[in-house]
């Protein structure tokens, strides 16, 4: 099978099958050539349901999941995005399509310098990769769009702060097996709104606050 067949064939058994409609999301995951971002290694499994495995232990996620977080998000040309685990950088590269600028924060600085090549090699300039840990940074301004693309074990306000009016915030929140898909939206007032999205179950953040244990 030819990479277009089988890019054609994950939009629509995998990407559509999970109720990812929007014809914007499914032409950008459908041009952003997804293979040239998985490690050689795995090529032949750029477009199957599966995580492919990344450097330093990590995982791409699926095309589901990637595609329902840019639905849920609704990126328009105008909005300034936020992400936290650039991993392979694919999702990075399709909000760039999508957005005006990516800021996208990668703990792991051989990641970060991958998805920087990859970027580069496909033509994305409207994106920035850090290589920095989330829980020991300041932003200086505020996001139209924020995506975590780890799980978070507790709650952690400071991302929905760092939200504009107007902005959404997409998380996984809580332990294995079974976790929360949430989308968090802050109105104009500062007010926010908790849609519940599906279950799901990732990675928890690098150094992502976690409940105490019981002490007896």
């Amino acid at each position: 099978m030819t990479n277009e067949a089988a890019r054609q064939q994950m939009l629509t058994q995998q990407v559509r099958a999970w109720s990812v409609l929007d014809p914007e999301v499914l032409q950008v995951m459908g041009e952003i050539p997804r293979e040239r971002f998985v490690p050689a290694a795995y090529r032949s499994l750029a477009f199957a349901d599966t995580a492919i495995p990344l450097a330093d232990g990590q995982q791409m996620l699926t095309p589901q999941l990637e595609g329902r977080i840019l639905q849920a998000l609704a990126i328009t040309p105008a909005d300034r995005v936020l992400e936290v685990g650039t991993g392979s950088g694919f999702l990075t590269a399709c909000m760039a399509r999508l957005a005006a600028h990516v800021t996208s924060l990668e703990i792991r600085p051989a990641l970060a310098e991958s998805a920087r090549n990859a970027l580069h090699a496909v033509g994305t300039a409207n994106c920035e990769v850090l290589a920095r840990d989330v829980f020991d940074w300041q932003p200086g301004q505020q996001f139209d769009c924020i995506v975590l693309t780890g799980s978070l074990p507790l709650d952690d306000a400071r991302f929905r702060e760092w939200l504009a009016p107007g902005g959404r915030l997409f998380m996984v929140l809580g332990k294995p097996p079974a976790m929360e898909a949430l989308l968090v939206s802050r109105d104009a007032q500062g007010g926010f709104r908790h849609d519940s999205l599906f279950e799901t179950s990732l990675p928890a953040l690098d150094n992502a606050p976690r409940a105490e244990g019981f002490v007896f």
